[in-house]
């Protein structure tokens, strides 16, 4: 059996290779290489940093085991093989308790540590607002979205609220106009709390750079909140096969500053999108070319 000391020996160099491989990383690599990074400016939420420091550092300790792993696969292959003018087999051990131990103590604490640093994030991720400055109702329905910016009486008179139709493509499968698809507008450095529904089948909101998704079901609300941390436009999507035109089932997300945000309410207030969408609702036709419908039109 090899010494201790050959064994350290080995190990060496494979944790100087990884050491200097991290140190050249760009910050791009560094986050993972995960969408909605940008160099000079801050995260797309209060959350994505949080998200892309557990992804790293999940794939960092994977692979400096498998480093480890596959370098001592290496050494053994070498140092025991079969020498010139050797024949039969090597002498047999049946076990060898200190290296059965080993082997089954590290992967034990490597799972259970991460285990404890992801229950951590997402138990911190999973906090909801107590009392939000913002309150947004998602409904997910087959393939579009309606958008809810809540109210602040009771019965939700106040609120006002956005219907969407699907994605129109061409022939090539491109997206006509992203301008038409539904929009949700967010305020920067606000507390955001969005309910999440669904209409019919099972959905998932995901917007792509926030590093975030949660499914939506019928009859059960989820419920998600964060803060936006920087101005832009960013992609949104269904992330949960729900049927034969899923893939248009596509959003836009705006976050803006609070006076356009407020601004953009008044326009929907003004549009007559007010009150509570359930009641507003007639299940919509979302077929390619039906065009957008208000639901109040239905109504009349």
């Amino acid at each position: 059996m090899p010494s201790k000391h050959r064994l350290r020996w080995a190990a060496l160099p494979l944790g100087i290779a990884a050491a200097v491989v991290l140190a050249g990383c760009s910050p791009a690599e560094l986050h993972g290489f995960l969408p909605g990074f940008v160099e000079d400016g801050p995260a797309a939420t209060n959350q994505t940093d949080r998200v892309a420091g557990l992804w790293v550092t999940s794939w960092v300790v994977l692979l400096l085991v498998g480093l480890i792993t596959w370098g001592l696969m290496g050494w053994a292959l070498v140092a025991y093989r079969r020498r010139k003018g050797q024949t039969g087999l090597p002498v047999q051990l049946r076990y060898n308790m200190p290296i059965e131990i080993l082997y089954t103590v590290i992967p034990l604490i490597l799972v259970l540590g991460m285990f404890f640093f992801t229950a951590r994030d997402q138990a911190e991720i999973e906090t909801q607002w107590e009392d939000p400055d913002v309150s947004i109702t998602a409904i997910a329905k087959q393939w579009a979205w309606d958008f809810q910016y809540d109210g602040e009486k009771e019965d939700n008179s106040d609120a006002v609220w956005t219907m969407g139709v699907q994605a129109q493509a061409d022939e090539e499968g491109n997206i006509v106009d992203r301008e038409t698809l539904p929009t949700l507008l967010l305020p920067v450095d606000k507390e955001v709390t969005i309910h999440l529904q669904s209409r019919d089948v099972i959905h998932s909101f995901w917007i792509i750079d926030f590093l975030y998704k949660k499914d939506m079901y019928i009859g059960r609300d989820n419920t998600w909140s964060f803060i936006p941390t920087r101005v832009g436009e960013y992609d949104g999507k269904c992330a949960e096969l729900c049927g034969e035109y899923h893939s248009m089932m596509l959003f836009n997300v705006k976050v803006v500053e609070q006076d356009e945000y407020d601004a953009y309410l008044d326009t929907l207030r003004e549009e007559g999108n007010t009150g509570d969408i359930n009641d507003a609702y007639d299940r919509l036709s979302n077929l390619p070319g039906t065009g957008a419908s208000t639901g109040a039109e239905e109504e009349e």
